[in-house]
């Protein structure tokens, strides 16, 4: 997988789903992140190909837990994102689904609670010596390309010389998020700070903070240097933000999101969540649209409230059909 002048879904929990990844890609990202998938629970599962919908699945042993699902459209593409604190889990994890995936990257910058409490996400920012363990054992294992996804430090010297033995360890790119871990999203992305990253290494720099319209994704490649710019809010806010054509209505996006839901069977809670998040940035959960989504519980429920039900029945017979052919032979 090339790194250089690509545009590139963030990995968002929760968010990253295979509807929203098609999303994005339809209009324009290059590259598609998984949401951070935690080892453990990985390593629970078993690769199961879901003929009814087109799909191979990653699903939790003994139950109908979906952990990750994937399909052949997105396969050149796609990268998983781990959640790990150990070489060893990491790799076994990894091995499971590389067959499936363009690329593996590890989370080395998430904040939150769940992931720095298990030694993960930013918790691995303080640990340089388990950081190379982690990238070196991928990199001599994996036939696929390896790349992890930092936060800034305290200190911009410290950031740079992290991000130098990142690159030591042969990871074939480095995203940069351009605030520190004690940093909340309301605070300005520092791209200055991810400039110095830049000029530092030889390996492609993947530009990350602050991005919310097409436009911006020049502004920060021309602020920082950077070989590729990675979009995380602005895409959950609009997908279309990676169109150079411009933005279409926030309206149309959901929609489109919602039909890809339906079509890829994905988790109704995680479809909830995602609409949520947009209805909250865009109008407020406390009006109409908002309390309904709440109150759905199934992707039906969801295709009522916005006039997909024809939708969701065309794709209900297809499958059904399918199925019924399938069986037949």
């Amino acid at each position: 997988m090339d790194y250089t002048n690509k545009l590139i879904l963030a990995p968002m929990v929760r968010v990253g789903t295979l509807p929203f990844r098609l999303l994005s890609a339809e209009y324009g990202a290059d590259i598609t992140c998984s949401e951070e998938i935690i080892d453990h629970k990985l390593l629970k599962c078993e690769r199961i190909v879901n003929s009814c919908i087109g799909s191979v699945d990653f699903v939790e042993r003994g139950t109908e837990n979906v952990v990750f699902r994937t399909c052949e459209e997105e396969r050149g593409r796609v990268v998983v994102q781990l959640g790990t604190a150990s070489a060893t889990r990491a790799l076994s994890a990894a091995q499971l689904v590389c067959k499936d995936v363009a690329a593996v990257d590890i989370n080395m910058g998430c904040p939150r609670s769940f992931s720095v409490s298990g030694g993960m996400g930013a918790a691995l920012l303080s640990k340089p010596e388990l950081i190379h363990d982690i990238l070196t054992t991928l990199k001599r294992n994996l036939d696929i390309p390896v790349t992890c996804k930092i936060r800034l430090l305290k200190n911009p010297d410290n950031t740079i010389e992290l991000a130098r033995r990142i690159e030591k360890t042969g990871v074939s790119a480095l995203a940069v998020h351009g605030r520190r871990v004690a940093d909340r999203p309301r605070d300005p992305a520092k791209w200055n700070e991810i400039a110095d990253v830049v000029a530092t290494l030889s390996i492609p720099v993947i530009a990350n903070g602050d991005v919310f319209s097409y436009e911006d994704l020049e502004r920060i490649k021309l602020a920082t240097g950077a070989s590729s710019i990675m979009v995380a809010r602005g895409a959950l806010w609009n997908a279309s933000i990676f169109s150079a054509k411009g933005k279409l209505p926030w309206e149309a996006v959901k929609r489109e999101y919602l039909r890809k839901s339906i079509l890829w069977d994905n988790d109704v809670k995680s479809t909830k969540h995602t609409l949520k998040e947009m209805i909250m940035h865009h109008s407020c959960l406390e009006l109409p649209e908002g309390k309904s989504v709440n109150k759905s519980a199934s992707l039906v429920d969801l295709a009522r409230l916005y006039g997909e039900e024809d939708y969701y029945k065309l794709v209900m017979q297809s499958r059904s059909l399918l199925n019924g052919t399938r069986d037949a032979s």
